[in-house]
């Protein structure tokens, strides 16, 4: 590989994204390592919503620290498990790791499953403000009809984009509505447009099936390495704010440290929501043309040889 071939200003900043437990890191890691010992430099951005809080390392699946030393990792442990942590905030800390990557001669890979991250990243979206008590507000409202009315005549745009059954977005559209002043359709056209984009976007696609089994065997193995006495490390501090105790698998092993279920059950039933998360990873990036997917039964060397065909190919 030439230098000219990989000078880092040619060449496009790479995503990986795909399911939970297809192989993302293991990818992007094969990746770094290869062009590595080809004299280019490649530092990773992590792109998983749950990863950026510290002492949840186990059961999130992070990079291991020998991983880490060999090839530099951006946005891991960036908060405190008990602190919140936003998509504008994501975006804003990713840029500046982009920024100072380039700024190394170094290239580029953003790797996760947080769809919400990845798009808003990748489409350089400007994220709208939060309005706490706005938000608390409307909450306390528990007829989202009436909630979803009032969209409908405050920004019909919006309203229209939006399930009148999905709660969470109502609230968030009127919040910001409320709080800055004026309609939340009008920051964008969201999460339902493709624009050209600067990045390479590239996916693992993997039968259901199997990616079933991976995702018992790796939580097997999480628990093998301590998972559960993470989890209890992590109850002696303060309450997981509300995002980080969204992380899948916390609360099922703190049912279990408190009585409330056996071990085997709470496995079982984060394998259960773990697939079912999948299943929506899935939905939410194959509605995105522009990532080229690449299937997983061809082979891990296989599969990196390919995606760097298709990344240096990108220009």
């Amino acid at each position: 590989m030439s230098d000219h071939s990989t000078h880092p200003r040619r060449v496009r900043p790479l995503v990986i994204v795909g399911p939970t437990a297809a192989g993302k890191s293991a990818l992007a890691v094969g990746l770094a390592d290869r062009f590595r010992d080809r004299g280019t430099a490649v530092e990773l951005i992590n792109a998983d919503s749950m990863q950026v809080y510290r002492g949840m390392d186990i059961g999130t699946a992070k990079a291991s620290e020998t991983e880490r030393i060999r090839i530099p990792h951006h946005l891991l442990d960036v908060v405190e498990p008990s602190e919140e942590f936003s998509v504008a905030e994501f975006v804003r800390l990713a840029n500046d790791a982009l920024d100072d990557i380039h700024a190394r001669g170094s290239l580029p890979i953003i790797v996760g499953g947080t769809g919400l991250y990845v798009q808003a990243l990748v489409d350089g979206m400007r994220i709208p403000g939060q309005f706490p008590e706005e938000r608390a507000s409307l909450e306390a409202n528990p007829d989202t009809s009436a909630l979803y009315r009032e969209l409908m005549d405050t920004d019909p745009v919006a309203a229209e984009r939006i399930d009148p059954n999905n709660r969470r977005r109502i609230v968030r559209a009127l919040e910001v509505s409320r709080g800055s002043g004026r309609p939340f359709s009008s920051y964008g056209d969201g999460f339902d447009s493709y624009p050209e984009t600067d990045f390479v976007m590239v996916g693992i696609e993997i039968d259901r099936e199997d990616l079933g089994t991976r995702i018992r065997q790796r939580l097997d193995r999480l628990v093998d390495d301590g998972f559960v006495d993470e989890v209890r490390r992590l109850q002696s501090g303060p309450a997981l704010s509300k995002t980080a105790s969204r992380a899948l698998g916390y609360s099922e092993i703190q049912g279990y440290l408190a009585g409330e279920t056996d071990l085997a059950t709470a496995v079982e039933t984060t394998a259960l929501r773990t697939r079912q998360f999948s299943v929506r990873q899935i939905k939410w990036f194959r509605r995105d043309p522009r990532i080229k997917w690449f299937d997983y039964n061809r082979g891990h060397n296989e599969i990196i040889e390919a995606v760097q065909h298709h990344w240096l190919g990108q220009r």
